[in-house]
């Protein structure tokens, strides 16, 4: 019997050779194309692209151009418009450093400022402490320290008297009893007549309940034009420098709840304001 002729490679006997061959003569020729792409004028790429889709099917899970499809045409799209991320990141960039830089400035302007407002509150509380020791040397001079408090902030120094000491129990006339020492503090405040003068009148919060006024506020603000008449009949005091007010129970600066912190409440401020005092 003679024997069966063997056959070549890639013969009948071996038929998928033929197919893989087909299969990568495919792909090159469409890598090719993608290659291409960039290139080749849209409206004939588009049209391969739409040859292709009907006899491959090649876009069968997307669109039928490439224009329209998901991978493909997206994937073109960004590829031409990556020149312009790149750039318009490059752009954030600058922009970032610049507000970077513009922050920076800000925070040093505000910290120059912050510092030109710390010299300028110095200032002012060493003009209040140098007038308020003025005046402390003066109250002893004059033997009424023990009858005035004296303190003072970056605003004004204040003088205050008892309201115990000044009026008898809700009247705003002045007692005879403290004449002479209001006098004396009168010429004291002439050293200073050149500032403004601020003369407030204080209770406590027991209410008032004398006929001639109707509550704490108007009882205050009596007493506070009451010394302010005082200063303007009995100094040389210029009135347009001063002013008067009444702020009635509201600004305590003891407990209301004992006679001694209501005997402290109960009380005449003096505000004497200076030159740095609105700066």
């Amino acid at each position: 019997m003679a024997r069966k002729k063997k056959e070549p490679d890639g013969g009948p006997g071996q038929p998928w050779l033929n197919t893989f061959a087909d299969l990568m003569n495919l792909l090159l020729c469409f890598f090719v194309l993608l290659f291409a792409a960039s290139s080749v004028d849209k409206a004939k790429f588009d049209a391969i692209a739409a040859s292709f889709n009907s006899t491959f099917s090649i876009f069968s899970a997307g669109s039928t151009a490439i224009g329209d499809g998901i991978l493909i045409s997206n994937g073109v799209s960004q590829l031409n418009e990556l020149d312009k991320y790149i750039n318009s990141m490059g752009a954030m960039a600058e922009n970032d450093q610049s507000a970077e830089e513009f922050d920076s400035e800000e925070n040093l302007e505000k910290e120059k400022l912050a510092g030109s407002i710390d010299e300028v509150e110095a200032a002012k509380l060493e003009k209040s402490e140098q007038l308020a020791e003025q005046i402390e040397e003066a109250l002893n001079e004059n033997n009424i320290a023990d009858m005035v408090e004296i303190d003072f902030n970056s605003q004004y120094v204040q003088l205050s008297l008892k309201g115990a000491i000044l009026f008898n129990s809700g009247s705003a006339d002045i007692a005879d009893s403290i004449v002479p020492t209001l006098k004396k503090v009168g010429m004291i405040l002439e050293k200073y007549a050149q500032y403004e003068i601020e003369i407030e009148g204080h209770t406590d919060n027991v209410p008032e309940r004398s006929k001639k006024f109707a509550n704490n506020d108007e009882l205050s603000s009596a007493r506070a034009l009451s010394v302010f008449y005082f200063f303007v009949q009995n100094t040389n005091l210029d009135p347009a420098m001063m002013k008067h007010t009444g702020r009635g129970e509201y600004m305590p600066i003891a407990d209301n709840s004992t006679s001694e912190g209501r005997d402290r409440n109960r009380r005449v401020e003096i505000k004497i304001y200076h030159e740095l005092s609105n700066y």
